[in-house]
């Protein structure tokens, strides 16, 4: 015997005492846990986060779920709304081949929803099955007959009281052949199909296992998936007509006065009549006079200069103050409400900084980074100096004191009609406090959004998108070749940060004029415009945008000359040029469309030239929202929405396929052959159909896979077809 068989012979008997009750424990542990339950979706992160859906949605739960040995399982789904004590149950459905069992519920409330799983030995169901087979051999079933009797006793004593219980006793006399009945008869009556629904309510499971942790969903206004962003300045809101001069669109010039939000609330209608949803507002409360900056990003101010609406406070107050040259609380109130009546919603800017004349710079000195020299540590990102600004220490000693004071910045104007929140670069804050501030105000507010102005790497914007944001800015801004843009949209839309993560396409920002735009002129507007407006549901443009604004401060750089963030600038919002009829076009047809109000149904397909892209938006009632309504009031009309006049216009009520080619070059004609998914489209190979231009308004006849597009950016920026059957 060698030394090693001698090991393993002796080695049982170290510690014996000690590891016979440790197996013990484990034998009655692994007992609880007979069946498998794993592998339940959707589920992020292990559960550490919820996924995302928004009112109307059909969840769908899949699950695998299997034991040893050949008997039948049952499963369901337990799923509860906000605020609900008591689990709602739906069983689920099993797919023989993969183990897998599927189970859906709808989302009909705004919060938080739990679910989970459960399964058990089906008893009666195995016993049923197994019955049948001997039945079909002609073989006897008198014991099993009697197995079953027992079964049924069981379930009645579970039934309690009434007509359920009266039958289930009656039926474990005839399988006992208490009542001297024939064997047929007491076949027949095990087999019933009525039986085996009544077991299914009241048959004790003996060994349920549910799934080892509750799985949460978040579910949002729909809205948070669906909305068209406008963002303007309401200093800038003073008419073209009362500046000094009137440029190309916009005026450089100092304008007779400062706009305020009486000025802003008249460009409302018109911001409604392009079809936008949501106006989002730079920071509106007193600017900081000491180290002001003046007309593009001067260090020296002139005394007539406005400064940025960033660098927050002054004598008038902080945060939950309003720049008096912008009007009063109560101006600010008519300017939501007036909104409101327009069917639009107030974003605000949510900027946690403050100026050096901040009130909390004197109230709390200690909510800021105090130099050795006892000075501010003011914002900088070498060689760029930010004295205007200073940063908050979320991690100072009074960090509960000022957690709370920047959460009650929110409830505060939650209070006066806000519902969403624009957060400016929410990466340079604790990803503690945004899980915290978010949790908080939806606490009381469950329709609020968070929007993050997070400009910075995939794995921190997909982080802040699991803890609590409801959609972010994305790269999509600086993505403009195929082989860069199709790639990350597919990321977003297929990949798995599409349970979670909803990027908001904007196409240009008071901070980001790409080259794309600078260079590429009126073509290369209407191209990002349709590119935008058509690969998310959720995408925005910066007010100048329609006019074509594209002179940057300085070649190469992405700041605007004149930029409306140091100065104002009023516009002439019907300028020669204007692309309003492209922005008012594109959003009537996202409001009428399923497809475009949809983020996981774009697909990429080939095109022979890479200076087109295409792609299609899937349509029809497989669509999971449009799904749920339907099923749950088929005689309802599509939903309505108002439109820019307060009218009601209907939303959603398209279901068709769209297929959209853009031209990604602004300078030049493109020809190509583009390849149709007529397989996914339910279409044939030598089958007809017809595809209607939205944008010129012509159609076209095409057949099975491959069709001939010619793009010329001077006419239009690509087609948006409609696929007509």
């Amino acid at each position: 015997m060698s030394e090693l068989d001698t090991e393993r012979r002796t080695a049982p008997r170290r510690g014996t005492s000690a590891r016979r009750s440790a197996d013990r424990k484990a034998t009655r542990g692994a007992a609880l846990d007979r069946i498998v339950v794993e592998c339940v979706s959707p589920e992020l992160d292990d559960g550490r986060f919820p996924v995302k859906r928004v009112v109307g949605d059909l969840v769908e739960v899949g699950a695998d779920i299997f034991k040893e040995g050949h008997d039948l399982l049952a499963a369901r789904l337990l799923y509860r709304a906000p605020g609900e004590a008591q689990w709602r149950t739906v069983p689920l459905a099993y797919d023989f081949d993969g183990d897998r069992w599927y189970g859906q519920f709808v989302v009909d409330r705004i919060g938080r929803w739990s679910f989970t799983v459960e399964a058990w030995t089906d008893a009666f169901g195995t016993w049923r099955r197994d019955l049948r087979k001997k039945v079909d051999a002609e073989q006897n079933v008198d014991i099993e007959l009697l197995e079953g009797a027992e079964l049924v006793r069981t379930a009645a004593r579970r039934a309690r009281f009434g007509a359920a219980r009266a039958t289930l006793t009656q039926t474990a006399s005839v399988l006992a052949d208490e009542a001297d009945l024939t064997s047929p008869v007491r076949v027949h009556r095990a087999l019933d199909d009525d039986l085996v629904a009544l077991m299914a309510q009241h048959w004790p499971p003996r060994d349920l296992t549910r799934y080892r942790r509750e799985l949460e969903i978040q579910v949002d206004r729909e809205r948070a998936r669906f909305a068209s962003w406008y963002e303007f300045f309401p200093r800038s809101a003073t008419p073209a007509s009362e500046s000094a001069e009137r440029g190309n669109g916009a005026s450089a010039s100092a304008p007779s006065r400062h706009g305020t939000f009486a000025d802003a609330e008249q460009l409302l209608p018109r911001i409604a009549s392009l079809g936008f949803d949501v106006v989002y507002l730079p920071p509106i409360h007193p600017i900081g006079r000491q180290y002001r900056k003046g007309k593009n990003n001067t260090l020296q101010a002139l005394p007539e200069d406005v400064g940025s609406p960033w660098a927050i406070g002054n004598e008038h107050g902080g945060h939950d103050a309003i720049e008096p040259a912008l009007g009063t609380l109560a101006d600010f109130d008519r300017f939501v409400a007036r909104a409101r009546e327009l069917g639009l919603d107030i974003a605000l800017d949510y900027a946690l900084q403050c100026s050096p004349d901040h009130p909390w710079v004197k109230e709390h000195p200690d909510w800021f980074r105090i130099r050795p020299d006892g000075t501010i540590q003011y914002a900088e990102n070498p060689p760029k100096k930010y004295q205007d600004i200073y940063p908050l220490d979320f991690w100072c000693d009074d960090r509960e004191n000022l957690w709370n004071a920047c959460r009650d910045v929110l409830l505060h104007w939650c209070a006066h009609g806000v519902r969403t929140f624009r957060v400016d670069n929410p990466h340079t804050k604790p990803w503690a406090f945004w899980e915290w501030v978010i949790a908080e105000v939806q606490a009381k507010h469950p329709d609020t959004i968070f929007f993050a102005e997070a400009f910075t790497r995939p794995k921190r914007m997909k982080s802040l998108a699991k803890l609590g944001f409801t959609m972010s800015y994305t790269h999509f801004t600086w993505k403009n070749d195929w082989w860069d843009l199709r790639p990350y949209m597919e990321e977003l839309a297929q990949g798995e940060s599409a349970e979670y993560f909803r990027g908001n396409l904007f196409a240009n920002t008071p901070d980001i004029l790409t080259e794309y735009l600078a260079h590429g002129g009126r073509p290369a507007f209407r191209a990002r415009l349709l590119l935008a407006a058509t690969l998310s549901p959720l995408y925005g443009i910066y007010s100048g945008f329609e006019l074509i604004e594209q002179v940057p401060v300085r070649p190469g750089s992405e700041e605007y000359l004149d930029s409306e963030k140091y100065q104002l600038r009023p516009r002439d919002w019907d300028a020669p040029g204007n692309i309003n009829a492209d922005v008012k076009l594109l959003n009537e047809v996202r409001r009428r469309s399923v497809a475009l109000q949809r983020y996981r149904n774009l697909t990429f397909h080939e095109s022979e030239n890479p200076s087109v892209l295409f792609y299609r938006k899937a349509g029809g009632l497989q669509t999971p929202m449009v799904r749920a309504e339907r099923r749950l009031s088929p005689e309802l009309p599509a939903r309505r929405a108002p439109d820019a006049g307060g009218r009601e216009a209907a939303w959603g009520e398209d279901d068709a396929d769209y297929l959209v080619a853009v031209n990604l070059d602004p300078s030049n004609v493109q020809q190509t052959m583009v390849h149709v998914p007529i397989e996914a489209m339910g279409l044939r190979e030598d089958e007809p159909y017809l595809v209607h231009d939205l944008l010129s308004g012509e159609r076209y006849t095409w057949r099975g896979r491959r069709n001939y597009v010619r793009l010329d950016p001077s006419v239009a920026p690509g087609h948006l077809l409609r696929v007509e059957r």
